[in-house]
């Protein structure tokens, strides 16, 4: 009798600590973020509103990837048919848990809307398995809600429940560690931290964007010195964004003759991520570094790098190429020939990971990447060197030749964003750093 009742605990045991699968829960078991930051939280309600965090399933490009591409390949496609409802378990989690998939548009504003609410966090007790990833969350919505902390003023409306994990990176690794139907790293930005020097030193995820500060974490609760903001700022805020790498640029000598040569370097300091830069979706991203010279007289010349002659460099420079034909699939069109693949000067580098369908075509699908090229993003605390060779024009002007580095980011590739219809505010080029440095051109 007492082995039956052990099993019985054990299979108990491991139910409730089990992924949280599609369609075990009902919306009514969550409460509204207006529910919750009506009266109570109305400070991290209306941070959370400005975060991407409430945009997770409503943001122009989500929706569009969504229900554009993925739905319709996931209709198509057999290997990644799991995608339809998979996405919405980190956009929409809500949606995902009761089961409603695909979620309406989010012109329809249903509930699906909320995308990644509070009582979505403060409803998860931990994840499954060893490693956060592919909403692997154990959702337990109800009365207790868990937190970092216990309050020292009993809330009306529900009790705490400290949640350790809720203190560290893995608590974000849920949804910011993903992998394909074919069993490739997509997403590792909880991955990267974890292998990198911040997470040796005790610096988790929240540190950066849920500073502390001192603050009430609700309206009629006591304020703590060291309160978490629910700002959530990353990829998406250009003041996130500014600065995250430094650049200096030198020149070999400072006197040069028209014909004569001279070589530019260029160090790029990762200074401020936990993680690579760029992160997250980076099959959309791109950061490419673009140096030019201006004479005396205006005259603008762009310098392109110097290759390194690594396999896999090409896709690291920027091209007048096509790739995206793995599109054709979502769009019916199986003779589709792709869009540019950079939409940036050629001969400027590119720091970025390529991401690969399973026909070896570069894509910006990450539920249908099947491989990788060469990772070179800028890791945690890594300086890299490029160089930039100019010969001289002999007709160029005497005097003071400026020459400038500057890095710039966007989060989708122009021309992606440009062909799919997607606003031009998630294609505009943020300028992440520039320094400029001078020559002098003899008579």
């Amino acid at each position: 009798m007492k082995g039956k009742i052990l099993f019985l605990i054990v299979i108990q045991f491991s139910l409730i600590n089990a992924q949280t699968k599609l369609g075990v829960l009902k919306y009514d078991d969550f409460k509204t973020p207006e529910f919750c930051g009506t009266s109570c939280h109305t400070e991290f309600h209306q941070q959370w509103k400005q975060a991407m965090m409430s945009q997770a399933y409503t943001h122009e490009w989500d929706e569009i990837e969504y229900f554009k591409l993925a739905v319709p390949h996931a209709e198509k496609d057999e290997k990644v048919a799991e995608v339809k409802a998979g996405c919405n378990g980190c956009h929409s989690p809500i949606a995902y848990v009761v089961g409603d998939v695909p979620p309406p548009l989010p012109s329809k504003n249903s509930r699906a809307n909320e995308s990644v609410s509070c009582d979505v966090c403060h409803s998860i007790a931990g994840f499954s398995g060893d490693t956060p990833y592919n909403f692997n969350y154990i959702m337990k919505p109800g009365k207790t809600k868990y937190s970092s902390r216990k309050s020292g003023v009993q809330s009306p409306a529900h009790e705490i429940e400290v949640n350790p994990i809720m203190k560290t990176g893995d608590f974000c690794g849920i949804c910011h560690n993903e992998k394909s139907p074919f069993d490739t790293w997509v997403k590792s930005t909880h991955l990267e931290w974890k292998d990198g020097p911040y997470y040796k030193e005790g610096v988790q995820c929240q540190d950066c964007h849920m500073p502390k500060a001192e603050f009430k974490t609700a309206s009629m609760g006591n304020t703590y010195n060291d309160a978490r903001l629910h700002l959530f700022h990353g990829a998406h805020d250009e003041g996130k964004v500014k600065g995250v790498i430094e650049i200096r640029i030198n020149p070999d000598i400072k006197e040069v003759e028209p014909g004569e040569v001279v070589k530019f370097t260029v160090a790029l300091f990762n200074q401020k991520t936990g993680h690579k830069f760029p992160t997250g979706s980076v099959e959309d991203r791109i950061v490419w570094l673009h140096v030019e010279a201006i004479d005396e007289k205006g005259n603008v010349y762009h310098l392109p790098v110097d290759k390194k002659g690594f396999q896999g460099e090409e896709y690291l420079i920027g091209e007048d190429v096509l790739a995206y034909q793995d599109m054709g699939i979502a769009l019916n069109d199986p003779n589709f020939k792709g869009v540019q693949r950079d939409g940036i000067p050629i001969g400027d580098r590119i720091f970025r990971k390529p991401y690969f369908d399973p026909k070896g075509r570069m894509t910006i699908q990450q539920w249908n990447t099947a491989s990788f090229g060469v990772d070179y993003r800028i890791g945690p605390r890594e300086t890299k060197i490029e160089t930039f060779t100019f010969k001289v024009p002999e007709k160029i002007s005497p005097g003071k030749l400026k020459v400038t580095a500057t890095l710039n980011y966007q989060l989708l590739v122009k021309p992606v964003a440009d062909f799919l219809g997607v606003p031009s505010s998630e294609s505009k080029i943020v300028e992440v750093n520039k320094h400029s440095t001078e020559v002098t051109i003899l008579q």
